[in-house]
């Protein structure tokens, strides 16, 4: 089954929580704090693999979580790291936040790698704490949480070349031929239900991808038929080749199938409708096809399109579009190409507190202001020493008085109620 949309939430791992511990020796008379730190929490990382070429092991695995990082033991020893998580996706795999649809990352290089969500760092054990005025520290650190994402993942297929077309103009006969796929081929509409890819080797070391993109119809940029789902693959595509039934076999129009194809494009994506297309005109082995070619040329020629014309049943021509289409990719830039807007990381200035004054008093909040509260030993003097020490270096004190804060005012920090003392 081909998937290529997935929508999955990762979650690394906690670091681990310092320990507080003291040295326990014989002989050693005051043996001081020896509480190691904790490890830190295992990464969710993305790899491009190019042995995957779907994204369905996460239609049914959703939620991907780290490993937590162990606690710090006595004798400063640290605990292990928790191991990072891989998650291999297929070349091509673009990645975005859910919430927002911004693009995070375009993993289309061979073993590319990205941290999607990394991991908490470690706690500091009471070891890390002993100063000249704090011999015994009796707390330490919580492990930080580690990040967490709601992300989807959206498979474009890398291919230089895209075939587009109505379905039974002839594509997937056509990569069978050029290229050594063996796509599924048969006389009745929709045969191709997922995109295929064929390599077409012009000599040693000279290649490029083509892909066969199901066909499109009237409505498939509103979701109508296969085409819908898979017009996204057509946007890495450099070239495009538009494969038209010359012969008018089934009663349609060849020329308006080409405008009404394009109209599609359009809807999805103004921008897919300016790619550069080549026209090829198949069929020519029937007879009902030279009339329909001069109308092709007529038509399209004047408006400066390439126009071939051949036959995927008898191979008339192939090898001269072949060599054509290797002509035109060099002068593309190596590098596959994408619609989405790219994702240019803001890094948000978030406050490490906020003060709020109230009729009951001052409110202080903050995740620095969570992560110093859970550490604290509010039982033990040289732990609220400390805690003390801290607001004054974050500064928190001195905002305090600017708000106006005199002797005796109540503070509010994370549900606990505090005097402010000068």
């Amino acid at each position: 089954m081909f998937i290529d949309k997935a929508g999955i939430t990762v979650t690394a791992g906690k670091g681990g929580n310092g320990a507080v511990a003291w040295r326990r020796e014989k002989y050693v008379p005051a043996g001081g704090p020896a509480g190691g730190d904790g490890g830190d929490g295992g990464s969710i990382i993305l790899r491009a693999d190019e042995n995957i070429h779907t994204l369905m092991d996460f239609r049914y695995k959703r939620v991907y979580k780290g490993q937590n990082g162990e606690d710090g033991r006595n004798k400063k020893q640290f605990g292990k790291d928790g191991e990072d998580i891989i998650l291999k996706v297929p070349i091509g795999t673009l990645v975005k936040d859910s919430k927002t649809n911004t693009v995070i990352v375009d993993l289309k290089e061979k073993d590319q790698e990205y941290i999607i969500a990394k991991g908490g760092k470690g706690g500091k054990g009471n070891a890390r704490f002993t100063s000249s005025t704090r011999q015994a520290p009796k707390f330490a650190q919580p492990g930080r949480k580690g990040e967490s994402k709601e992300i989807i993942l959206e498979l474009k297929i890398l291919a230089d070349v895209g075939l587009i077309g109505f379905p039974n103009v002839g594509k997937s006969s056509l990569l069978s031929i050029i290229s050594a796929a063996k796509p599924k081929i048969a006389n009745y509409h929709f045969t191709t239900l997922q995109p295929n890819l064929g390599v077409v080797r012009i000599g040693p070391e000279e290649s490029f991808v083509v892909a066969d993109i199901p066909g499109l119809i009237e409505g498939a940029a509103d979701g109508a038929g296969l085409g819908h789902d898979f017009l996204r693959h057509v946007e890495r595509s450099k070239l495009l080749v538009h494969v038209l039934d010359a012969s008018g076999s089934e009663g349609r129009d060849p020329v308006k199938d080409f405008y009404q194809i394009n109209e599609e494009l359009e809807k999805y994506n103004p921008q897919l409708a300016k790619r550069q297309q080549i026209i090829f005109a198949n069929k020519m082995d029937l007879t009902s096809a030279k009339e329909g070619l001069e109308k092709i040329k007529m038509e399209f020629e004047p408006k400066g399109y390439k126009v071939f014309s051949g036959s995927v049943a008898t191979t008339e021509n192939l090898e001269k579009l072949v060599y054509y289409l290797w002509q035109e990719l060099q002068k593309y830039p190596k590098e596959f190409m994408t619609f989405d807007e790219e994702y240019v990381e803001i890094i948000k200035e978030t406050p490490a507190f906020t003060i709020e004054k109230t009729d009951k008093g001052f409110i202080v909040e903050g995740e620095e202001i969570e992560y110093l509260m859970s550490s604290i030993n509010f039982n033990e003097n040289e732990s609220i020493k400390y805690f003390q020490n801290t607001l004054e270096r974050m500064g928190i004190v001195e905002k305090l008085r600017e708000l106006g804060a005199i002797e005796g005012d109540t503070v509010f920090i994370c549900d606990m109620e505090f005097s402010f003392d000068e």
